[in-house]
């Protein structure tokens, strides 16, 4: 079975989101792998480790994009495979065409898996428009693999949803997409970390992969800080119990909040 998951580079989660003249920043915040995921590569190992075959960690972005890579390799992945003459855009659609360009261009995959969204862009809607440019089935929100048949080219999965879970069957080869449900993903060992900082990652380019990309992109035409609101508190206090939530009560009624 070939697994291929797809990788990003992304601002730390505790980086400070602002606009500065129209355009998002993390000011000096270090880049690192999506925290969604690794819950991805996770997923891709343990299911090599039930059924066998191999893990491919594909990323599409600049030069930097490597150091994610190479953490998807220590902890646990075969391969991976850079495409760097693209840079990450917010047209979704541009980079599922660059990335079905390059599962195809793989081979013989079984698998395609996503985390359930980048922390950056927060579309969630990724794997999905590759899954459509590859014409295979989308299964998101999967928190499960109960079963899966790489000969019979089935597999079942279960969706977290609202209500509950969900199961759902599908066929071969498809496109995942996985929640925090699914597993805590493993830390890179001593071993991996030595394996990844000497690996060599093939770097692809759109011509390798045989593609263009359309001049028109969909982007935002403006982007602010939302306005900022003034908070104040106010520490409602009584003799008892009683008197404060009637105090309490007061208070929200004068306000209009109740």
């Amino acid at each position: 079975m070939k697994i291929v998951v797809r990788i990003k580079l992304v601002p730390d989660t505790a980086a400070k989101v602002v606009v500065e003249d129209g355009q998002v920043t993390w000011g000096d915040a270090p880049l690192v792998i999506n925290p969604w995921d690794e819950f991805a590569v996770e997923a891709a190992l343990q299911l090599t480790e039930q059924h066998g075959g191999e893990v491919i960690a594909l990323s599409v972005g600049e030069e930097s994009s490597r150091e994610a890579l190479k953490h998807a390799l220590a902890m646990g992945c075969n391969e991976a495979i850079l495409v760097s003459d693209y840079v990450i855009d917010p047209d979704t659609q541009r980079t599922a065409k660059v990335l079905a360009a390059a599962v195809e261009k793989i081979g013989d995959v079984d698998l395609v898996i996503f985390g359930k969204q980048s922390i950056d862009g927060d579309n969630a809607v990724t794997g999905t428009q590759t899954a459509r440019n590859l014409g295979w089935p989308s299964l998101t929100l999967v928190s499960a693999v109960p079963a899966l048949d790489v000969d019979a080219k089935t597999i079942r999965i279960e969706r977290a949803v609202e209500e509950g879970r969900q199961v759902v069957d599908g066929v071969l080869p498809a496109v995942l997409s996985i929640v925090k449900d699914y597993g805590e993903p493993r830390y890179p060992s001593f071993i991996g970390i030595r394996k990844a900082s000497k690996a060599e990652i093939p770097v692809w380019s759109l011509e390798d992969l045989g593609i263009e990309l359309p001049n028109v992109v969909v982007s935002w035409s403006e982007i602010m800080n939302p306005p900022q609101r003034e908070v104040t508190n106010e520490i409602v206090q009584g003799d008892s119990v009683e008197e404060t939530a009637a105090a309490l009560a007061d208070k929200l009624f004068a306000e209009k909040v109740l």
